[in-house]
């Protein structure tokens, strides 16, 4: 696809891109597949499908207590505990407010790794990576310490594309578990989306962004509302179009700024025009 050689026009020292279809198929990639990048918050896609496949394997329920009191799994995975953003305090009711948090995404994954005995970064690598065969990613925190589930994951482009092509024909977990990942938890909530401000609403699913009719929006003006992913401040991202029936990986090495809000949006845009003409 001739559209994602955009990238090398972005100004970060490297950067890859790949777009797969629903089918699983590579419509196409560019730059390097194996390089190493971290993946900040585009982390917390893997760490809720982990999520789901310990709630379908009966490890855990969505609507279990977890996190501060009145909230679920469910309230975590959404972002609607009422979590401060990178605090373990709760600054609302559970349910009444869209609080973007990754101390949210820690305490999930300190859940998960209660219910089954098994430390989440392995719990991770056991029930998404490996079946994946995604085996260059993992969680790397400071000092060799246990990376956070909710900003420390590390991969490459062909990794994601293995995660994106799972998301789209689900081997892993039930179809139907998937659209209630894509589905808009709790309608209707506003809140802030880092990087965009104040949206109203700020609709996500269940550890995934929702796009909706927000706006301004990392995707392109002409995605889809159904489309669905994250962004992470590495300069990183994940969309998934069901409308386009593709989905888009990209991943940089620069920090996420003015320069990823300006190039984002254009590289999609031409993204789906290819992918409509193809």
């Amino acid at each position: 696809m001739q559209s994602l050689a955009m990238i090398e026009n972005w100004p970060v020292p490297n950067a890859a891109a790949a777009v797969v279809r629903a089918d699983g198929t590579v419509a196409g990639s560019h730059g390097p597949a194996d390089r190493r990048f971290p993946l900040a918050s585009v982390t917390k896609p893997l760490a809720a499908y982990a999520a789901l496949v310990a709630y379908e394997e009966g490890a855990i329920e969505l609507d279990e207590p977890a996190g501060p009191e009145g909230s679920t799994v469910r309230h975590l995975l959404a972002h609607t505990s009422g979590l401060a953003f990178d605090e373990r305090r709760a600054v609302a009711e559970p349910g009444t407010r869209r609080t973007y948090s990754n101390a949210g995404f820690e305490i999930l994954a300190e859940h998960i790794a209660h219910a089954t005995d098994i430390p989440f970064e392995q719990y991770l690598r056991q029930g998404v990576l490996e079946p994946l065969g995604m085996t260059a990613t993992t969680l790397e925190g400071p000092g060799g310490a246990a990376g956070s589930a909710a900003k420390d994951g590390v991969s490459t482009l062909d990794d994601l594309v293995r995660f994106a092509a799972e998301v789209q024909s689900p081997r892993l977990l039930d179809p139907r578990t998937v659209l209630a990942a894509m589905t808009v938890v709790h309608p209707g909530l506003d809140g802030l989306l880092p990087g965009y401000g104040r949206q109203r609403p700020n609709d996500w699913g269940l550890g995934f962004e929702i796009r909706d009719g927000k706006s301004p929006h990392w995707t392109g003006s002409s995605s889809s509302p159904r489309t669905f992913g994250h962004f992470g401040q590495s300069g990183t991202f994940l969309w998934i179009d069901p409308d386009a029936g593709a989905a888009c990986v990209a991943l940089t090495d620069r920090a996420f700024g003015e320069w990823a809000i300006a190039a984002w949006p254009p590289f999609t845009d031409a993204v789906l025009a290819e992918l409509r003409t193809a």
